[in-house]
């Protein structure tokens, strides 16, 4: 029988070696787990709602910058009720993504009821084969955090102010001569300029990073917040939020990291970022707005703080020019009721400040046992021009219920400026109207009293053009600079343009504002009251001719109305004193208003570059000439914590407070005399012996030269001579 051919086939097949085109066309099965993740916590659905859920989860991975798609989402389903089971896997590219992901989104908020809980999937072996023992953790040993208003508690109740010149910056204490040093200073501590919060708690700093917050004793790094190449900067009022802004629009590379504290994809492009202070989340991100129909190509000076916030820091809003006001809740910085305020042709906006007011009123409330009133809504203020037949409109807006309180029409309107009083009393909308002819400008105030039922205005009508107001701090009384200059608003080199200063206050005998006093043929451009009020200095900032500063006295016979006597309107203006710093370019005052600082920044020229400090008469405390000095800024303090009643009695009872005040400055004197009698007495101490020394070393020489001589000189001896003069004599004769 013959063999068959396949039976020859396989003998020869068994002598072949296959295991290279094996190797080659082998296909291995990817076991690796390490680039999955599980969550918990996610709703139960049914499969109505897969594609919303899946479409919702992977936005939210997105945000934190862990980039997934729908069809990378496993959704486990139950049999026997046709739902899912509240947990789903999720593929990522690679490991290191998925190990990001399971950070960044572990214990993140789904939405009011769910909150996930996200584990790699690799770790079910972990957990597995763990043991279970109980290991009682190690306690960590308490380290005390230092106090960030730490300088409040100052014995000498000494201010804080900050200079930056060239690379140096420098926290100085300020007080009494023997009490002013150097608190801290550190080079190349800024990149661009420094800043205080609002209240003072925080230091900022700009670097090409970002920017970084310092405070405490130490002055320790509180927080930073990764903006490249930012320029300003904004806080909150209460010091809850920061805002920073660059130039260039954000950028997010591949390999930069990822997470609440930076940027992610969707941020690319925006301008504006709005971070949390205390934890360092980036919450949100805006473009720089443009109004509508502007070309982006054209340069258009930007609006700064281009978020405005209210008082309380529950709200931020920003204006689309011509178009709407975006009101933002803090802090998730959802748009408040999903919409915002729509309002055709709308120009600024400025929110209300909050009084004093409404704090005294808890504090009664809460110690007559009352209930406590109902707080005041927030308010802003908006203007919108005139359009076609409407006329101009300055409407007062109640936030959140978005209730109008109070609208003014206003006619031949060019431009408006929003000045709210610092307590929220008094609001001023200064107008600059033109002629029918449109050849001139007049200017108008426009006064609303906050307070008073129905909103009343009062309008004060003004021949020629304002540029400056500001109103009295806790004060019912504002100032203004005025001028008719015809080389107003084009000034030439050399040419200083002539102004007027005039007071106004409320005359409440007559319900209105009348004209205190009028200082004509002034150059001064910048009014500066106190921060309590009633100083006020007036300065030429800017000017390469004049550098006048004036104080003035609104109060000068307080004492009289004290006493009853009825003072002349406007006879309480007194000028209290003068000076001069040449090219002054800022004046601010410290928080008690005892002192004024005015400096020459080499940002705005280089002759006498420095600072000067001045007590509130105009008297020059210290002065600094510095090359390259750039900034100078006192610390702000925040408000006061005693209520109105503990306020006014520490009033009555000053002159025992100030009886201990004035036995530390006679210590103090006592001590600096002390000491200028012991330097006296050493440098006369230190000649004395300079003398003898002279004496001993002449006698050497002299004895040195005699034995080089080979002859001795006789001794001399020396013989004073004590004469005495008369100088005058008179004689009288004493009766017996």
């Amino acid at each position: 029988m013959a063999v068959p051919n396949s039976v020859q086939y396989d003998d020869t097949d068994a002598e072949l070696d296959f295991s290279d085109i094996e190797a080659k066309y082998r296909i291995d099965l990817d076991d690796n787990l390490e680039n999955l993740i599980v969550v918990d916590g996610v709703p139960v659905i049914d499969q109505s709602k897969l594609d919303k859920l899946l479409a919702k989860v992977s936005k939210e991975f997105t945000k934190k910058g862990a980039a997934i798609k729908p069809e990378n989402i496993f959704v486990p389903w139950d049999d026997s009720t046709g739902k899912s089971k509240g947990y789903i896997f999720i593929e990522l590219a690679d490991a290191d993504t998925a190990t990001f992901a399971a950070n960044a989104m572990n214990g993140h908020p789904f939405d009011a009821r769910h909150t996930f809980y996200v584990n790699k999937f690799t770790d079910i072996e972990q957990f597995a084969n763990m043991d279970e023992t109980y290991i009682a953790p190690k306690l960590e040993e308490y380290r005390p955090k230092e106090h960030l208003r730490a300088w409040l508690a100052d014995p000498q109740a000494r201010d804080h102010y900050v200079t930056y010149r060239g690379d140096d910056v420098e926290i100085h204490w300020h007080g009494k001569p023997s009490q002013c040093d150097v608190a801290y200073s550190k080079k190349n501590w800024t990149e661009l300029y420094v800043s205080w919060s609002p209240m003072g708690t925080y230091f900022a700093t700009l670097f090409r990073q970002g920017v970084r917050l310092w405070g405490g004793p130490s002055w320790d790094p509180q927080q930073r917040f990764a903006h490249p190449l930012v320029k300003l900067i904004d806080f909150s009022p209460c010091e809850q939020y920061i805002v920073t802004w660059s130039h260039d629009p954000i950028t997010v590379l591949p390999n930069l990291p990822q997470g609440p504290e930076f940027f992610s994809p969707e941020d690319e492009g925006n301008n504006i970022a709005v971070w949390d202070i205390k934890s360092g989340h980036l919450l949100r991100t805006f473009p720089t707005s443009l109004s509508e129909g502007e070309d982006p190509s054209t340069k258009k000076q930007m609006q700064w703080p281009a978020l405005k916030w209210s008082p309380d820091d529950k709200f931020v809003a920003r204006v689309t020019p011509g178009q709407q006001i975006s009101v933002y809740e803090l802090p998730t910085m959802g748009l408040h009721d999903k919409k915002s305020v729509k309002i055709e042709g709308v120009v600024d906006f400025e929110w209300c400040p909050h009084s004093d007011k409404d704090r005294d009123d808890a504090e009664k409330a809460a110690k007559s046992g009352k209930a406590p009133k109902k707080a005041k809504e927030n308010m802003l203020v908006y203007w919108t021009p005139e359009v076609a037949n409407q006329p101009a409109r300055v409407t007062l807006l109640e936030f959140p219920s978005r209730k109008i309180l109070r609208q003014k029409n206003l006619f031949n309107v060019t431009e408006c400026k929003l000045h709210w009083q610092n307590q929220g009393d008094f609001l001023c909308v200064k107008v600059d109207r033109h002629t029918k002819a449109k050849k001139s400008i007049l200017c108008s105030l426009e006064i609303f009293r906050v307070c008073e039922k129905d909103f009343p205005v009062e309008v004060v009508e003004l021949k020629d053009t304002v540029t400056d107001f500001s109103w009295e701090p806790k004060g019912e009384r504002f100032a203004i600079v005025s001028s008719s200059d015809p080389n107003l608003g084009n000034p030439g080199p050399g040419i200083t343009i002539k102004t007027d200063i005039s007071f106004y206050q409320l005359d409440r005998a007559k319900n209105d504002f009348r004209l205190l006093h009028t200082l004509a043929s002034r150059t001064s451009n910048t009014i500066r009251w106190a921060p309590r009020g009633r100083h006020v200095v007036l300065a030429t900032v800017g000017s390469s001719t004049k550098s006048e500063l004036e104080f003035w006295d609104l109060d000068v016979n307080s004492e009289d109305r004290r006493e009853g006597q009825v003072a002349e309107w406007g006879s309480g203006i007194q000028q209290i004193g003068s000076a001069d710093h040449y090219g002054v370019t800022d004046v601010e005052w410290d928080p008690s208003g005892r002192y004024l600082a005015t400096s020459a920044s080499a940002w705005r020229h280089t002759l006498e570059n420095g600072y000067a400090i001045w007590d509130f008469r105009g008297q020059e405390i210290e002065k600094h000439i510095l090359d390259r000095f750039k900034q100078f800024i006192w610390r702000p303090r925040p408000a006061t914590l005693l209520s109105k009643e503990q306020q006014r009695q520490i009033r009555r009872n000053l002159k025992e407070y100030s009886r201990t005040f004035d036995e530390e400055d006679a210590a103090e004197e006592s001590s600096v005399s002390a000491e200028l009698i012991a330097h006296r007495k050493r440098l006369v101490d230190e000649w004395n012996a300079w003398r003898a020394r002279c004496r001993r070393d002449l006698t050497n020489e002299k004895q040195s030269r005699a034995q080089d001589r080979g002859a001795h000189e006789e001794e001399k001896e020396e013989i004073e001579e004590w004469v005495d003069e008369v100088i005058d004599q008179i004689e009288e004769e004493v009766a017996e």
